[in-house]
């Protein structure tokens, strides 16, 4: 995950030990991972003696043990994908459940390798149940895929979709920045780009959250990141061969501006949701007002010292200086 600049000299806002206090930027989609993940491949390291063992055997056992090992590799795959998702599900706010459970699968595969691969003549009502339950313990190791959508209460599903076409060019659009600004071979300016990606990816998960934002947005997602990456390109093969400081400090001064805009939008569109909300709880109170279920906002009285005043206020003491004397 990208990571700024900063320290105890530097002048951004970063505690003593180098370390950012504002929230974690969006992560990347390819950096999201499942805890569970790495179980999958040692599943598969443990089904290794199935493809081992195929050749010591007749040629009906050879293509058993193969379709075993085979099966039960293809169930891990199609677990691990599942967990991806899984990941990619936990870390919005704002997500469809997964077209295919593949988790679901991947246990179902998994299940009918082990019975292949404990098939004996004779034995198929044991190796039933040795595929049930391996099929069951995959299930309590893995869990089960999301089955429902994540706050997709309102939310329009074709300007999602759209969104999401976009986001993903936008992402594409990243990855080419970041491959490009390797052959720089600067670790800073490779920083540097990555930090831009991560204030991007903070406009990212705005529009993905609220589809509505993708037409303030789009020139952003489109046009300017697309001009990001060509500029990224260029630089890259200049830099790499004349080490120019002032393309570079042109370059530096291109994502911050870029930078600066991205954050000024983004923070745009929370303020747009914000008055929206405020227009929608004016309008329901106006509503509940007008039905006699909440008392109407009654006009400020003016203050008593705002009455103009008389010399019998001036010399008659009022009734609760009376009692107080």
């Amino acid at each position: 995950m990208a990571k700024r600049f900063g320290g105890r000299f530097s002048p951004q806002q970063t505690r003593l030990d180098g370390s950012d206090p504002r929230p974690p930027a969006r992560p990347h989609p390819g950096e999201m991972r499942h805890p569970l993940e790495s179980r999958t491949r040692w599943v598969t390291i443990m089904a290794i003696p199935f493809l081992i063992s195929a050749f010591w055997q007749d040629p009906t056992g050879l293509a058993t043990h193969l379709a075993a090992f085979g099966t039960i590799a293809a169930g891990m795959w199609m677990t691990r994908e599942g967990l991806q998702a899984e990941a990619a599900y936990d870390a919005r706010r704002v997500a469809r459940r997964p077209a295919i459970p593949r988790k679901l699968f991947g246990g179902i595969l998994t299940g009918l390798g082990l019975a292949i691969g404990a098939y004996e003549p004779g034995a198929e009502i044991g190796a039933g149940i040795i595929g049930v339950a391996g099929a069951l313990l995959h299930w309590l190791s893995f869990g089960t895929d999301p089955m429902r959508d994540k706050g997709m209460e309102g939310v329009d599903t074709f300007q999602q979709d759209r969104a999401q076409r976009i986001v993903a060019e936008g992402e594409a659009h990243l990855a080419a920045m970041q491959d490009a600004i390797l052959r720089t071979g600067d670790r800073r300016l490779e920083a540097r780009v990555a930090m831009f990606a991560a204030t991007a990816r903070d406009m990212f998960a705005r529009v993905e959250e609220d589809p509505g934002d993708i037409a303030a947005a789009r020139r952003y997602l489109g046009v300017y990141l697309q001009g990001a990456r060509d500029a990224t390109v260029k630089f890259s093969d200049l830099y790499a061969q004349t080490h120019d400081a002032r393309a570079r400090q042109d370059y530096e001064n291109l994502l911050n501006d870029l930078e600066t805009e991205f954050a000024a939008r983004t923070r745009k569109l929370i303020e747009g949701g914000r008055t929206d909300l405020d227009i929608e709880i004016g309008v329901l109170r106006d509503r509940l007002a007008r039905e006699g279920l909440r008392p109407a906002a009654k006009a400020a009285e003016p203050a008593e010292l705002e009455r103009p005043m008389t010399l019998d206020d001036l010399l008659i003491p009022r009734e609760g200086e009376k009692q107080r004397r």
